[in-house]
């Protein structure tokens, strides 16, 4: 965990790319649920690099943020 961590700063501050694993510590998610989301839809907007999948930091963060308003939208309704 603390290597996630590491490269995730790492990456942060050189390319702002992350890989499946360091995305989905990023987001606060199981790399797992990540590449199901991506298959399925409604994860956050990745690209191909070749044969890896590669997020970008700024697509997590707008990812994040709609998920946010997601959630608060979803509590003023009723059920």
């Amino acid at each position: 965990m603390e290597d996630e961590v590491g490269r995730a700063a790492k990456a942060k501050k050189g390319s702002p790319f992350l890989n499946t694993a360091q995305a989905a510590f990023y987001v606060g998610l199981s790399h797992r649920t990540l590449e199901k989301m991506r298959l399925k839809g409604g994860g956050p907007r990745f690209r191909k690099h070749g044969r890896y999948v590669r997020y970008h930091i700024d697509d997590l963060d707008a990812w994040s943020v709609g998920q946010n308003e997601q959630t608060a939208s979803d509590q003023g309704e009723a059920p």
